[in-house]
């Protein structure tokens, strides 16, 4: 297959993997998505925060401003010679593109670029269109969509709609948006002891068992009972590490980390509270750091989920599944602007994987995809 034979989108979608954009890197990939939009009447704004390249472009005009968002920048390759093809080779393989970043998520950003430039080819619109992209969403994700997020709000610029192209997609394209996500909250815990030896125990005092039953507590405990959109809340240790490394040592602290991943019934704050106190039940001699990686959120019926519902039965004749599952994604930091905001992408099955890959003929039916509901919220 050459690249006179291939669709727009897939031409995109190997000219942006063959960028080496590992994080924070963009490597180009930004120039080349603005070169490609500058005909389209964007106008750009390139917002450099630390060693993070972001940019921000929109169409001029009044009306509703549709969004949307995503990320050139990939994690790590891994071995390379576990490749069948070299990672940014971008190399198509018996329908199959192959590259880190295929499937998260250059692909997608493709895909929205080559839908736009058809949309817009048949004429005018009924509101704007911005492109929000980021290099800092595999990597700590501080200087990335949440400082262009601040940008915009100080600026008063608004979003309406807004679609991330994460991959969402399980067995068939489209058969899963995310309409909102967990909130993860991270904690470090030291629970401290005095150090000594094993055949003297009165002399020392274990952190370890005197954390034995307040974890029993912890593991137990029924945070909330999740929602009609959420599941339950959960609690998971992450680590847990204590002791000089020999046998005859009373270790002298106990180092637990653990995640929640909450739902919209219970709130950070509450779980902080509520996990100190089961720990002063048991008297532990303790100091614990918290991180909020982000909120809950979630984006209900509406103009952008019937939008996207009606496109994907159009073009795919699929019911999609609206789904609040797995990790965090940028939206975090999209929805508390008030922006209605979904997660539709190719399929995730090769994310972050030796060989990450997606069909090429999946891409071209996403780039129908976000046309379509494009022309469903733009063109009605």
């Amino acid at each position: 297959m050459t690249s006179k034979t291939i669709s727009p989108t897939i031409n995109l979608t190997q000219e942006l993997v063959r960028c080496e954009s590992v994080t924070p890197e963009d490597a180009g990939c930004q120039k080349i998505i603005a070169d490609r939009l500058t005909p389209l009447g964007f106008k750009h704004t390139n917002l450099r925060f630390g060693e993070v390249d972001n940019l921000w472009t929109v169409t001029e005009g009044d009306g509703p401003l549709f969004v949307f968002a995503g990320h050139t920048d990939v994690v790590p390759t891994g071995p390379v010679d576990s490749w069948t093809h070299p990672p940014f080779s971008a190399e198509i393989d018996d329908g199959l593109i192959f590259g880190r970043g295929t499937s998260d998520m250059k692909s997608s950003i493709a895909a929205m670029i080559v839908a736009v430039e058809r949309l817009l080819a048949k004429g005018d619109i009924n509101g704007r269109i911005g492109f929000l992209i980021t290099s800092d969403e595999e990597g700590p994700a501080v200087n990335g969509t949440v400082k262009v997020v601040e940008y915009l709000e100080e600026n008063s610029i608004k979003m309406d709609w807004c679609i991330v192209g994460e991959p969402t997609s399980t067995t068939h394209l489209a058969d899963v948006i995310k309409n909102g996500r967990r909130g993860s909250l991270n904690g470090e815990l030291i629970i401290k002891g005095k150090q000594g030896h094993v055949a003297y125990p009165h002399m020392g005092e274990n952190p370890i068992h005197k954390f034995a039953d307040a974890l029993a507590a912890l593991t137990q405990e029924q945070w909330d009972k999740g929602n009609e959109f959420f599941p339950a809340t959960t609690f998971q240790i992450s680590n847990i590490h204590a002791g000089t490394g020999v046998t005859n040592v009373i270790p002298g602290e106990l180092q637990v980390k653990f995640n929640f991943r909450f739902s919209t019934e219970v709130t950070a704050d509450e779980l902080q509270q509520r996990v100190a106190a089961i720990l002063d039940v048991y008297k532990l001699n303790y100091v614990i750091d918290w991180s909020l990686s982000g909120n809950p959120f979630i984006t209900g019926r509406g103009e952008l989920v019937d939008a996207t519902v009606d496109a994907i039965k159009k073009v795919c004749n699929r019911d999609t599944e609206l789904s609040t599952s797995g990790g965090t994604s940028d939206g975090r930091f999209i929805a508390p602007t008030g922006a209605q905001v979904l997660e539709l992408g190719p399929c995730n099955a090769t994310i972050h994987q030796i060989d990450e890959h997606v069909t090429v003929a999946e891409l071209d039916t996403l780039t129908d995809i976000y046309e379509e509901l494009l022309t469903n919220l733009l063109r009605s």
